[in-house]
């Protein structure tokens, strides 16, 4: 099902699917996913986990090297602006129009990416945190 909600409300709608047809939510793709993180990290010592827990807290919240080209390729563009012009505009060209649909479709994939591996980081950084916060009590 095609929807332009976010993941939270997809997850949503297959669990009230899955209850629906009665069925366990422990199958669900994305849960059994989770499990598996939650494992493997569980088997972890808490010292090395401590470290990979840090080293995910950079990742989640550096800045990477996706959204620096989101922001500085405009830049470079308006750099060379009028050669680009030229270039691009050229006998009446339809060069441009192909320049720009390339250039959205790069910029829209980089940014989804970007989003989607700090989601991503932040799900290990809190599956990490939880199980160190269990094995201090």
């Amino acid at each position: 099902m095609f929807s332009i909600r976010g993941d939270a409300h997809k997850i949503y709608l297959q669990l009230k699917k899955a209850s629906n047809k009665n069925q366990s939510f422990e199958c669900m793709k994305k849960l059994i996913e989770i499990t598996e993180i939650q494992n493997f990290y569980v088997s972890i010592d808490s010292h090395t986990l401590k470290k990979i827990y840090y080293c995910m807290l950079k990742e989640k919240n550096g800045s990477g090297i996706i959204p620096i080209l989101v922001s500085s390729v405009p830049w470079l563009l308006f750099l060379f602006s009028k050669q680009l012009q030229e270039f691009l505009f050229k006998d009446g060209s339809w060069l441009w129009a192909i320049f720009v649909f390339v250039y959205l479709i790069i910029l829209t994939i980089s940014v989804i990416l970007h989003f989607h591996e700090r989601s991503w980081a932040f799900v290990h950084t809190e599956v990490i945190q939880e199980i160190l916060d269990e094995r201090k009590k």
